[in-house]
């Protein structure tokens, strides 16, 4: 009796549970289902190209390639088109610098649809940070990118890709192109684990390698689920291999930066630990972090600690890896370009033995190259935003509240509108002749407004530094045989790597 009675009141809980969950099904696809009839309202007057029943765009893009394939939709629909990354994420697809403005001027927060993948990575840090938590935030982290505290890292700059040169010695020799990405990511990463944690000058140990293949793991299954429709659901995608594989890789990169905050903030409670970081060559990233405080006292907490760590290291290091790597591609196809730059940075150097703070804002023709470098490869290629409030663009038309766009900056940078013969290498398009009266907005490398990207001066201090000195040791030309293949993941990479000959000029300066 007593077991019949469980088994059926087993079996009505197991009922009624069933038809909870079928509820709760039915009300989170009616939410969906409205929410992608909002959205496909809201674009009813942008046309656009036709999309798959199941997959919107995404399976195209996939199939094509998504950076020339939205050129050619940005040549078919002026200003922008509809972006469906199957049927129930759309975005307003934007490459025109007016609509990037009206957009962009504003401080609209980060479109959760494609950041949200973020947070189990990085956390909430400034990337996805919105409101008075990420204005705090810019606050405190804003004297950590002071000239004063990026003079001296000039020299770390300088220290690690001198190490990655003397690598390229030895495989110069060999008579043969080869990959320069990897070595570039992992100068890259050495030269942020001294500028952010104060790392020694012995280079990447075992465990900040696993770092940087975790990383590097990281980014390409973030632009795969980006580009997967099916993974965007999160108990979906934990379920999947790659799901698993993305979670373990997160707890890599969280047990290493973990790790190095412990181990700092343990030394800030000894006195002479105290007096060796205040006597360091600089302060790093960790120091400022640490030491961050608002005017009522307040800190960062230790998941905000890592948060921003997290984010620096991510964005810090995979951005200028692509910026640099893409750079001396450009030098390889453009001799011309390439020993004109060798000569101002020599003259610039004269008889020293290393470039000086003073001497990074001498090298105009050099960074000419590299803003070209970056229209025509920006190393984030695309950017996503939710509209917090309605706009209305410069042709009248208007999204409302709680839209999606994608600024695709790599279509912006191909507009033909703004840029002549959009696909031609041409350094002098950044001559202050040239770039007086060019709209703001027609040129984003680093994103705009007040949400724009707050190391972009780190940025370029590392890649005129690290490019000045690879092109005193070497000359660059391409290998026929291996041309990249344009991939974004969430920064732009090539498929294939990017292979180079190099021609040793000698050591030191190649004079």
């Amino acid at each position: 009796m007593g077991l019949g009675f469980l088994s059926l009141s087993l079996s009505r809980l197991g009922l009624w549970a069933s038809v909870m969950i079928l509820i709760i099904s039915i009300f989170k696809l009616l939410r969906v289902l409205l929410r992608r009839q909002k959205l496909a309202r809201a674009m009813d007057s942008f046309p656009g190209p036709p999309t798959h029943w199941l997959f919107g765009h995404a399976r195209e893009i996939q199939q094509t390639g998504s950076l020339d394939k939205v050129v050619s939709w940005a040549h078919q629909f002026p200003y922008a088109h509809p972006l469906w990354l199957g049927q129930f994420v759309g975005f307003l697809n934007i490459y025109e610098p007016d609509y990037a403005k009206a957009v962009y001027s504003r401080g609209d927060p980060k479109a959760p649809d494609v950041y949200d993948f973020f947070l189990q990575w990085i956390g909430r840090g400034l990337l996805v940070l919105d409101g008075p938590k990420w204005f705090q935030h810019r606050k405190l982290l804003t004297p950590g990118f002071h000239y004063d505290v990026l003079k001296p890292y000039v020299a770390v700059f300088a220290d690690s890709t001198r190490a990655m040169l003397d690598k390229w010695e030895k495989k110069a020799r060999e008579d043969r192109s080869f990959d320069i990405f990897c070595d570039v990511g992992h100068m890259a990463l050495d030269t942020l684990m001294k500028c952010t944690f104060g790392k020694g000058d012995s280079g990447l140990d075992h465990r900040d390698s696993d770092y940087y293949l975790a990383v590097s793991d990281l980014t390409l299954l973030m632009q795969q689920r980006l580009e997967s429709f099916h993974y965007h659901n999160d108990f979906i995608y934990w379920l999947t291999p790659h799901g698993r594989r993305f979670l373990k890789a997160c707890q890599t990169a969280h047990n290493h930066t973990d790790q190095v905050i412990r181990r700092r903030k343990a030394a800030l409670q000894n006195e002479k630990e105290q007096e060796k970081i205040q006597q360091r060559r600089h302060l790093d990233f960790l120091d400022i972090l640490l030491g961050a405080r608002d005017e009522n006292g307040i800190t960062l907490s230790d998941a905000d600690l890592r948060a921003e760590v997290d984010t620096f290291m991510f964005e810090g290091h995979d951005t200028t890896t692509s910026g640099i790597s893409w750079f001396l591609y450009c030098m390889a196809l453009y001799p011309e370009h390439q020993e004109r730059c060798r000569e101002e940075v020599r003259e610039i150097l004269g008889d020293k033995d290393s470039f000086q703070w003073d001497d990074l804002g001498k090298m105009t023709y050099l960074t000419m190259c590299i803003k070209e470098t970056f229209r025509l490869y920006p190393p984030v290629p695309q950017v996503y935003r939710q509209l917090n409030k309605p706009v209305t663009f410069v042709d009248g038309r208007a999204l409302p509240a709680g839209s999606l766009i994608s600024l695709h900056i790599y279509a912006l940078h191909r507009n033909s509108s703004v840029w002549p013969d959009p696909e031609v290498f041409d350094p002098l398009r950044f001559s202050p002749e040239n770039v007086t009266g060019r709209h703001p907005f027609a040129f984003m490398p680093f994103s705009a407004g007040p949400r724009n990207c707050i190391g972009q001066q780190f940025a370029m201090n590392e890649m005129k530094v690290v490019t000045a000195l690879c092109l005193l040791r070497f000359e660059f030309s391409l290998d026929p045989s291996q041309l990249p293949i344009k991939m974004p993941q969430l920064i732009l990479r090539s498929k294939n790597g990017i292979h180079l000959h190099l021609k040793p000029l000698g050591s030191g300066s190649g004079k």
